[in-house]
């Protein structure tokens, strides 16, 4: 066999197997959020951590997303509709305010949405343990430095300061 022949047995080898490696690694489907394209996003994105609560943050195939845990029990998009005023919970997690979403506590999944930022960005965090689930109050805290580059053009008011 010629060293050219060698060469390109190697090369394909080494093609194959990098291709069976990164099939293993599988991408979380997810659809962009509708302002997505918002520079802001961006900023976030790049900025987002590889660990939320101790779970591994995954790829995923949409812009301005996230996604931690295998199975993914954390799910982030930018660019969502930023809410209006609401009579909603709204808690605030290391500076950031979000309203708070528990219509599907059963499934043990809730749904938190940033308040009076523009864009908006809305996580949902499973709770339930056998499904990796993880706290939401952690990880929304591990969101705190990335999400709190977004400009803030309000903030959640409790019912005192509303008179």
């Amino acid at each position: 066999m010629s060293v050219a022949s060698r060469s390109v047995l190697t090369l394909l080898a080494v093609g194959l197997a990098a291709l069976t490696l990164t099939g293993c690694v599988q991408e979380v489907p997810m659809e962009p959020a509708a302002d997505a394209n918002n520079p802001h996003c961006a900023d976030i994105t790049v900025t987002l951590p590889d660990k939320l609560a101790g779970l591994d943050k995954r790829r995923t195939n949409a812009q301005a997303t996230g996604a931690w845990g295998d199975p993914a029990a954390v799910l982030l998009h930018c660019g969502v509709t930023p809410p209006g005023p609401t009579t909603d919970r709204c808690v605030t997690v290391d500076g950031v305010d979000w309203v708070f979403d528990d219509s599907q506590e059963k499934e043990e999944l809730f749904r938190f949405t940033t308040y009076g930022r523009v864009p908006a960005v809305e996580v949902f965090i499973s709770s339930n343990p056998e499904k990796g689930g993880v706290s939401g109050t952690a990880v929304l805290s591990d969101l705190g430095s990335s999400i709190g580059r977004l400009p803030q053009v309000s903030k959640c008011l409790n019912v005192s300061e509303v008179r």
